[in-house]
C-alpha cells in the first residue's frame, strides 16, 4: 500500500518549473518532510538513457508513436524503481512532469489522442496517479522568450511554433479533465509571487 504523497509539476517549456520545484523542495524539507525530487523523462539510470534518445536533436526522424512508447517505457521504469518505493517509505515525491505531459505533448501536440495516450500509460503507471498536480499557467510569448534565452534547445523544444501553440492550448484544457487533482498556478509573476501561490496551495492540500 502506498502511503506517501505524489506531487507533480506541469507546464509548457519556459514556465519556470525547475526553479519552483527547487523552492518547493526546500520549503517542505524545512517543515520536516522527507522529499524525493525527480523528473520525466528520467529519474533512473535506464529512464535517463531513454530520455537522451527522446530529446536528442539528431533523432528528427522519430515517429510520434515511437516517441509516445519511449515516454511510457521510461515512465514504467521510473514508477517501479523509484516512485513506488519512495511512496511506500512514506516520502513525498515531487516530479517534474508525469502523465499529463504525455497527454498534452503526444496526445494533443502529436495528435495521437488523449485517450490513446492515457490507455498506453495506464500499463506503465499501474496504480500510481499523482495526488496533486500544480499546473504553471504562463503567457505563451513570455515562456517562448525564456526558452530562447536558455539556448541549447532539445528536440521537443526545437519543434515548430504550431506544435508549441497546440501544447499551450492543450494545457489550458488540462484542468478541466482532472479538476480535483490539478490546481492552476499563475506563473507570469516574479519567482517569489509564484512560489507563494504554490505554498498556499500546498498548505491547503496538506491540511486537508
Amino acid at each position: 500500500m502506498l502511503k506517501g504523497l505524489f506531487i507533480t509539476i506541469e507546464g509548457p517549456d519556459g514556465s519556470g518549473k525547475s526553479t519552483q520545484i527547487k523552492l518547493l523542495k526546500d520549503y517542505l524539507q524545512n517543515r520536516g518532510y522527507d522529499i524525493v525530487l525527480t523528473r520525466e523523462p528520467g529519474g533512473t539510470k535506464i529512464s535517463e538513457k531513454i530520455r537522451s534518445i527522446i530529446l536528442d536533436k539528431e533523432n528528427k526522424s522519430m515517429h510520434s508513436k515511437t516517441e509516445a512508447l519511449l515516454y511510457a517505457a521510461s515512465r514504467a521504469q521510473h514508477v517501479e524503481e523509484l516512485i513506488k518505493p519512495a511512496l511506500k517509505d512514506n516520502k513525498i515525491v515531487i516530479c517534474d512532469r508525469f502523465i499529463d505531459s504525455s497527454l498534452i505533448y503526444q496526445g494533443i501536440g502529436r495528435n495521437l489522442g488523449i485517450e490513446n495516450i492515457y490507455n498506453l500509460n495506464l500499463f506503465a503507471m499501474e496504480d500510481v496517479i499523482p495526488d496533486l498536480t500544480l499546473l504553471l499557467d504562463i503567457d505563451m510569448n513570455k515562456a517562448k522568450k525564456r526558452k530562447e534565452n536558455r539556448g541549447n534547445l532539445d528536440r521537443l523544444e526545437s519543434e515548430k511554433d504550431v506544435f508549441h501553440e497546440d501544447v499551450f492550448n492543450g494545457y489550458k484544457k488540462l484542468k478541466d479533465l482532472y479538476p480535483k487533482r490539478i490546481k492552476t498556478v499563475k506563473a507570469n509573476g516574479n519567482i517569489k509571487q509564484v512560489h507563494e501561490e504554490i505554498i498556499n496551495i500546498i498548505n491547503t492540500f496538506l491540511e486537508n
